[in-house]
């Protein structure tokens, strides 16, 4: 395996992990150069399980050991190794995970793939926070969502802070981009599915409501802190749905409120 000492942060043959803060990755990565990051081992072992191909490893020399098998797989692809302080100089951050991957994107999905065989999806609005996104990734994978759209505006999955608050469930569950906002939600009525909004408004149905009906298939919107779910989103949907709450707190985060509409409008 082509282990490759890099003593230099000037080295130009890591140029794809120069200055990885989010702000800098939007200037530099895909969907334009096919690269996104992969951090941590248990995340890289994770893009590469579903199928992701690699570039290029970025490593502290600790991690060597305990990614052996990896590299031992991938023996055409260069592994970068370095002290801690040339690899935080090189990223811009401190590399406590010790392991980094340079990934080829995969091609994106088509929508009506992702919807074929699903039962709940969920439709994300114009979320934009990474942490958010992951967080809400990481729970669809957990609680049954078998699907996941993201609008235009919509933050990539595949950005660094993403997929690491996700733990990898980014690379689990099919997600695909709509491209117009909201009449693409015609796919979805299309395939059969109830458009549900998480949004309180005048008439809401409590989510214990809409759960006790067993609805077939359901794709539940969930829109950006503050604003909530768009007005046009809203005149799309069949329903708006929200979940009780006590006196005097009217909202949860968006990340929050996803894990427990998930969990309770899942497929019985």
């Amino acid at each position: 395996m082509p282990v490759i000492p890099i003593e230099s942060a000037r080295d130009p043959r890591v140029g794809d992990y120069v200055s990885l803060s989010d702000a800098a990755l939007r200037q530099r990565t895909d969907p334009g150069r096919g690269l996104y990051i992969a951090e941590s081992s248990k995340v890289l072992r994770r893009a590469l399980a579903a199928g992701h191909t690699p570039r290029s490893f970025f490593l502290a020399e600790k991690w060597l050991d305990g990614l052996a098998d990896v590299l031992a797989a991938h023996p055409e692809i260069p592994a970068f190794v370095g002290e801690p302080a040339v690899l935080e100089e090189i990223t811009g951050f401190h590399l406590h995970r010790g392991a980094l991957a340079a990934m080829n994107r995969p091609e994106p999905l088509a929508v009506s793939a992702v919807l074929g065989g699903a039962s709940r999806v969920a439709v994300l609005e114009d979320i934009v926070d990474h942490t958010n996104l992951g967080a809400i990734f990481r729970s669809a994978a957990a609680l049954g969502i078998d699907a996941v759209l993201i609008t235009p505006r919509c933050a990539d999955p595949l950005y660094r802070r993403a997929i690491r608050v996700s733990m990898g469930a980014v690379f689990q569950v099919p997600w695909a981009r709509l491209t117009d906002w909201p009449a693409d939600l015609a796919a979805l009525r299309a395939h059969g599915f109830t458009l549900a909004a998480l949004e309180l408004t005048e008439g809401a149905s409590s989510i214990d409501d809409v759960a006790a009906e067993r609805v077939g298939r359901l794709a539940l919107m969930l829109g950006t802190e503050g604003a909530g779910v768009s007005a046009a989103a809203l005149a799309a949907a069949d329903r708006t749905v929200m979940i009780p709450m006590r006196p005097g707190v009217d909202s949860l985060n968006v990340a929050a409120a996803s894990a427990v509409a998930f969990w309770e409008l899942r497929d019985r």
